[in-house]
């Protein structure tokens, strides 16, 4: 598989993933996981507007917001996350997932194969269970974009 079908965001991101050897790759996911960004205050003091993503080893929680354009049409999707500092892996994907998903429209988003944490070359280094973790947390964002498109459309 190939980062043609990615957005360009997401695509630069795999490939600098895939320039690395492993232990260099975890070194990488520690890096989002570092700048992955603090929730907005209208978020942390309303935890019930967050979803957590029960398949993640560690609680993490999301949501999306789509902004309007002028003529009311969707426009860009923006993530939000909540991880906590001490589940370096789950925040670094969820960095991952902001940095290469965030401000792209609901298309885009919604064309990102379910199968993209395979292409961060993390199988052998990460266990089973996380990487069902990210793949989960990829679906979640999805399943969220594709019911907020069909309420705007």
């Amino acid at each position: 598989m190939t980062t043609h079908s990615l957005p360009a965001s997401l695509a630069e991101i795999v490939d600098d993933f895939q320039a690395l050897t492993e232990p260099e790759r975890l070194q990488l996911l520690l890096e989002f996981s570092r700048e992955l960004p603090e929730l907005p205050d209208r978020l942390k003091d309303h935890p019930e507007l967050l979803e957590q993503v029960v398949e993640c080893q560690s609680p993490l929680f999301l949501t999306i917001e789509t902004e309007k354009h002028d003529a009311g049409s969707a426009g860009a999707i923006r993530l939000y996350f909540k991880a906590p500092p001490e589940a370096p892996t789950t925040r670094g994907f969820a960095g991952v997932l902001h940095e290469g998903l965030d401000g792209l429209s609901a298309a885009e988003i919604l064309a990102v194969p379910d199968d993209m944490p395979e292409l961060l070359g993390l199988t052998r280094a990460i266990t089973p269970l996380r990487m069902r973790g990210m793949t989960a947390m990829l679906g979640r964002i999805k399943r969220k974009v594709a019911a907020s498109s069909r309420l705007h459309s």
